[in-house]
C-alpha cells in the first residue's frame, strides 16, 4: 500500500458521523464501488489456516439468557437453581442434554457445538456486549471494532466484495450497547434493516417502502429524468456521472434482482411456516437469503431475555420460538450445503444468575451473570456434538475448559481465514491487530482446537 493510499484510508476513517439518511445512500446508491473500493484496504498476510468459512450468521441474544435454561441445565441443582425447567431432554448426540423446551434443537445436536465454559466476570450489559463482541476489555482508550466490521473488512471490501447489498447486515435494529465499528468509522458500520421480517412486506429502508408499488417507483424515477436537466447542459462531468452511477445502482437494488433477496414472499410457505411465521423465525430465514447471496457477516439482534423479574415465563414463551427457528435454519443450511461455510454463532453478553431470585418484585427472576454461560457454535469449520467446558453442580462456577471471548472470536478468525495477526487501518495510524497481542492484559486459555 502507497503513502496515497494510507492517506486516503485515515482521512475516509477520521470522519465524523453520518445520518441515517447519508448512510443509506452512501451504502446502497453505489458507494460500496465509490467511497470504499480504494478506502478500507489492508495489507495482505498469509492466513493462519486455509479458510473453511466464508460468512458468519450471528444469533445476538440481546440481554444474555441463562445457561441452565438452555444448553447447561442442572436439574439436580434443585427449585432454587432450575426452577421449573427440571426435565432436560436427551438429545441426538448420547450424553448431552438440554433444556426440555428445546426440542428442536435436541435433534440437531450433532450440527452443534455447546460452550459451557463461556466467562469473563462482567455483569454490566454495555461493558460484556463491548468484551464479547470485541474480544477486548474496555476502557483502554480505544474503541475496537467487533467482529461484524473485521469480518465485512476482510471477508467484504478488503476480498473485493461488490455485490449492491453491504457486507454487514444486522436485523433489525443496532443494540446501541457499543460502537460496532469502533475506529474503523461510520464507513466499517453495519446495514441495519429496520423493519419486520416477520410482515409483509419487509420494509428494508432505502429499498422497500410499504404501499409503494415498483410501477409507482419506475414512473417516480421516470419523473426525475425528466425534471433534471443539468446532465445535459454540463456534458462529461464526472461528479455528475458518479451521481448517475449512483442512481443506476440504486434502482437496481430497489427494483432488480439484488433487491428481491429481501423478499420472503420468494420462499416456499412450508419452509416458512417451519422457521416460524414471527420476527426471529423470519429473520433466520432472512439470515439464510443473504448469506446464500455471498453476505459475509449477518447479525440478528434478538430481544427478550433480560429477565429481572419473572424468567420462567419469559421462557415458556420465547424459548419455543427460539428453538423452532435456529433448529430450522441449521437444517436449512445443512440441506442446502451452506452449513460448511457459514459459522452459526448463537449467544449473549453474558448469563443469568444460577440462583433463582423467588422473592418480590422479582418473582422468579434472574440477574446478570458473567462469571459462567454459554455459547453455541455450529458450521464454517466448527465440529458438531461436542460440549467444550464445564459448570459445577449449582451453575455458579466453570470448573472444567474456561473460555473467554478472544478465544472464540481468533478461533472464528482463523476459520474465516482471517490473518489475527494483521493489522488493522487506525486513523491515527497506530499499530492495532486484528487480536490482541500478549501482554495486552487479556484472560485468554487458547483457541478452540477442541473442535476446529
Amino acid at each position: 500500500m502507497n503513502s496515497n493510499q494510507n492517506e486516503r484510508i485515515l482521512a475516509s476513517l477520521r470522519g465524523g458521523p453520518i445520518t441515517r439518511r447519508e448512510a443509506v445512500r452512501r451504502t446502497f446508491l453505489g458507494t460500496a464501488g465509490l467511497l470504499l473500493a480504494d478506502r478500507l484496504i489492508v495489507p495482505a498476510r498469509a492466513a493462519v489456516r486455509p479458510a473453511t468459512a466464508k460468512a458468519v450468521i450471528q444469533i445476538w441474544m440481546w440481554g444474555g439468557p441463562c445457561h441452565l435454561d438452555t444448553f447447561d441445565p442442572k436439574p439436580e441443582a434443585g427449585n432454587d437453581f432450575c426452577g421449573p425447567l427440571s426435565k432436560p431432554i436427551a438429545t441426538n448426540v448420547p450424553g448431552i442434554r438440554i433444556c426440555e423446551l428445546l426440542p428442536e434443537l435436541a435433534k440437531q445436536a450433532d450440527k452443534y457445538s455447546i460452550l459451557r465454559g463461556m466467562t469473563h466476570g462482567v455483569n454490566g450489559h454495555e461493558t460484556a456486549s463491548y468484551e464479547v463482541q470485541t474480544g477486548r476489555k474496555p476502557g483502554t482508550g480505544q474503541v475496537y471494532p467487533g467482529v461484524g466490521a473485521v469480518v465485512s473488512l476482510f471477508k467484504g471490501y478488503e476480498a473485493g466484495y461488490k455485490g449492491l447489498i453491504p457486507p454487514y447486515i444486522v436485523l433489525t435494529e443496532l443494540q446501541g450497547r457499543f460502537s460496532e465499528s469502533g475506529f474503523l468509522g461510520s464507513r466499517a458500520k453495519p446495514f441495519a434493516t429496520g423493519g419486520d421480517p416477520g410482515q409483509t412486506p419487509f420494509v428494508v429502508e432505502g429499498v422497500v417502502a410499504r404501499g409503494i408499488s415498483d410501477k409507482r417507483q419506475r414512473a417516480r424515477r421516470e419523473l426525475l429524468h425528466n425534471l433534471n436537466t443539468l446532465g445535459v447542459v454540463i456534458k462529461n462531468d464526472p461528479s455528475l456521472a458518479a451521481a448517475e452511477q449512483c442512481e443506476h445502482q440504486a434502482y437496481d437494488l430497489i427494483l432488480g434482482d439484488a433487491g428481491k433477496v429481501f423478499d420472503l414472499a420468494q420462499e416456499k410457505d412450508a419452509l416458512r411456516e417451519k422457521y416460524g411465521r414471527n420476527t426471529f423465525g423470519q429473520a433466520c430465514l432472512m439470515a439464510r437469503r443473504l448469506v446464500e447471496r455471498g453476505v459475509p457477516y449477518v447479525t440478528i439482534n434478538y430481544k427478550g431475555w433480560d429477565t429481572h423479574k419473572e424468567n420462567f415465563q419469559a421462557m415458556r414463551r420465547n424459548l419455543p420460538i427460539m428453538d423452532k427457528a435456529m433448529a430450522t435454519l441449521l437444517q436449512d443450511l445443512s440441506d442446502s450445503g451452506l452449513l460448511g461455510s457459514t459459522i452459526v454463532w448463537w449467544g449473549g453478553e453474558f448469563g443469568r444468575t444460577p440462583r433463582v431470585q423467588w422473592e418480590p418484585p422479582w418473582n422468579g427472576g434472574r440477574n446478570h451473570f458473567g462469571k459462567a454461560f454459554c455459547h453455541v457454535v455450529a458450521g464454517g469449520g466448527f465440529k458438531g456434538g461436542r460440549v467444550v467446558g464445564s459448570t459445577n453442580a449449582t451453575g455458579e462456577e466453570v470448573t472444567g475448559r474456561q473460555i473467554y471471548p478472544p478465544d472464540l472470536i481468533g478461533s472464528m478468525y482463523e476459520l474465516l481465514g482471517i490473518d489475527t495477526e494483521a493489522k488493522l487501518p487506525h486513523p491515527q495510524g497506530w499499530d492495532v491487530r486484528v487480536m490482541p497481542a500478549t501482554g495486552e492484559n487479556l484472560a485468554s486459555a487458547g483457541r478452540l482446537t477442541e473442535i476446529m
